[in-house]
């Protein structure tokens, strides 16, 4: 088992991360940054994001899963991406907007998502 989510504090403008079981929505591993974030709440309030998705492809009987979940917010991005492994497992990734390019930190995200096992 490798949950080490500690290469994501290398992204510009990094707040903060979490691995998160979408099941229970409680933490596997937590990697804080310069970011004040609450990454328990946060990985668990993510949780009702990644559910809420899940059901509407189910819903509309689409054969596709999550890559991955962009929220924009005024200050900051977060990232979300399933596990390819085990979509039942998410990493999180809060983001400086500012100083953040959300391009190279997609490609970091999932890189180092490649690198897990659950």
């Amino acid at each position: 088992m490798s949950t080490d989510i500690s290469k994501l504090s290398e992204i510009d403008g990094f707040l903060g991360a979490s691995l998160v079981d979408s099941d229970s929505g409680l933490m596997l591993s937590a990697e804080a940054g310069s970011g004040s974030l609450d990454l328990e709440l946060a990985g668990a309030a993510n949780m009702e994001i990644v559910r809420a998705k899940n059901a509407a492809i189910k819903a509309l009987g689409l054969n596709d899963h999550i890559e991955d979940v962009l929220i924009s917010l005024e200050t900051q991005y977060d990232l979300i991406r399933p596990l390819a492994s085990n979509p039942d497992v998410f990493v999180y990734v809060a983001l400086d907007r500012k100083k953040s390019n959300l391009g190279m930190a997609r490609l970091a995200v999932k890189n180092v998502e490649a690198g897990l096992t659950i």
